[in-house]
């Protein structure tokens, strides 16, 4: 497993062994908070580098200068073609495989060892940001976790990023059976979940939503992407964060008293 670090602005070559990882290393806060390290995860036959291009060219420096953002590569190479070839080269990756009907999953436990794994060498991360299959993943780990099927050599995710994800099972979904029970009961996780209103995978954000405690929901007009932050949205953003940082503040506090 290779790693390489980049500026927020800086742009990395597309040419590249697989299964890399992208860094953004934020700035060095004026605040006593630090910032949060997230673990992203791309979509279906995607990469991380593309996951790293978009966030970069739609979020705004406000946000991500905050922020300490690891792109990973997922552990297969595509088995077949990418919805993106029109706009970004290959290598793409998947998470995990499942039948044509979506009923059967294949590699779904050993992408959980994968992701493990890397959090163990490049980690301790605070929470994890994905879309699309990377959210449906992201989605169901950190009740995984609490039931001891999942990251159970690495510290507590502790929030959520989910751009245009869904549970698993999803409305039209099958179920891997790692993930059963993942959300028999809302999750407590603090999470932040970005929904298009011409994404088609709409309705299975808006049931996700519904299996979160207090979840922060931004709605935007495009489909099945990672949408620019207008004001409000931005706005949402940063106050989640900033409710993270005081979160990761209060409980680095709260150890240095324990020693």
């Amino acid at each position: 497993m290779l790693s390489h670090s980049y500026p927020c602005c800086q742009t990395a070559s597309v040419s590249r062994p697989p299964r890399l990882s992208f860094k953004i290393r934020a700035m060095l806060s004026e605040s006593k908070q630090r910032n949060p390290r997230i673990l992203c995860l791309h979509g279906f036959r995607t990469s991380g580098l593309i996951l790293r291009s978009l966030i970069t060219s739609k979020w705004p420096d406000t946000v991500l200068r905050n922020l300490d953002l690891d792109f990973l590569d997922g552990p297969f190479p595509a088995t077949g073609k990418s919805d993106i070839e029109r706009f970004y080269d290959p290598p793409y990756y998947e998470w995990y495989q499942a039948s044509k009907g979506f009923r059967e999953y294949r590699n779904f436990e050993e992408c959980l060892d994968y992701v493990e794994d890397y959090m163990i060498k490049h980690g301790p991360f605070d929470g994890l940001l994905g879309f699309s299959q990377g959210a449906f993943l992201s989605a169901a780990l950190p009740r995984m976790q609490e039931q001891g099927k999942a990251l159970t050599k690495v510290p507590k995710v502790k929030f959520l990023v989910l751009i245009s994800g869904g549970k698993i099972p999803g409305l039209r979904f099958g179920q891997p059976e790692a993930a059963v029970g993942a959300f028999s009961s809302p999750v407590r996780c603090p999470s932040l979940h970005f929904i298009g209103e011409r994404d088609f995978l709409k309705t299975e954000g808006e049931v996700l939503v519904e299996s979160f405690v207090e979840p922060v929901v931004i709605r935007h007009t495009s489909g099945h992407t990672i949408p620019k932050l207008e004001t409000e949205a931005e706005e949402t953003v940063l106050s989640f964060f900033q409710r993270i940082r005081k979160m990761l503040s209060d409980e680095a506090s709260s150890v240095r008293s324990l020693m």
